[in-house]
């Protein structure tokens, strides 16, 4: 469906163009799914998420680690309990359990939040970049992933260098 309406619009594109008596249609491509792999400002914002929320991953295996030793001592050491011990025993678990996957959820989803709002910020610069890069190469399209693109339109590389040196 969306290759289909990319196809239309690129051929109602040139058959405009070409009405028109234009002169020649100048259209680039660019994989922005490679340059959100490559680009040194993805990187910049994986290390930055993991950096964010490191102590927290750190906490929830550590009380894993705790919730599997007590699982352990009352798997081997239930049986020689007294009864209140070992009813004790996996009430704690279970708190401890309820705990540890709401502190994983929350997690969760506060590390999805950040992604995607750190996420935004990095598809806005590609935004701009990409189409500072259409003004001064004087591009008339600029698509993104397209199914083939020959290495004369493919401006992937060209944007990406660009990234490179804002980073710098």
């Amino acid at each position: 469906m969306k290759t289909s309406l990319l196809v239309l619009i690129v051929v109602g594109f040139l058959a405009v163009a070409n009405a028109a008596g234009a002169e020649e249609v100048k259209i680039g491509v660019v994989d922005v799914s490679k340059l959100l792999e490559e680009s040194p400002q993805a990187e910049n914002l994986r290390k930055k998420l993991d950096s964010e929320f490191q102590r927290r991953s750190q906490d929830l295996l550590e009380q894993q680690k705790q919730l599997k030793k007590l699982t352990d001592k009352l798997t081997r050491d239930g049986a020689i309990m007294s009864d209140s011990e070992q009813t004790r025993m996996e009430q704690d678990i279970r708190a401890r359990r309820r705990q540890l996957k709401s502190s994983s959820d929350e997690f969760r989803e506060d590390l999805n939040l950040r992604r995607n709002e750190e996420s935004q910020k990095l598809r806005r610069l590609l935004t701009e970049v990409i189409h500072q890069l259409g003004k001064d190469e004087n591009l008339d399209l600029i698509l993104d992933n397209a199914v083939y693109a020959s290495g004369r339109v493919n401006l992937t590389d060209k944007v990406l260098a660009r990234l490179r040196a804002q980073a710098k």
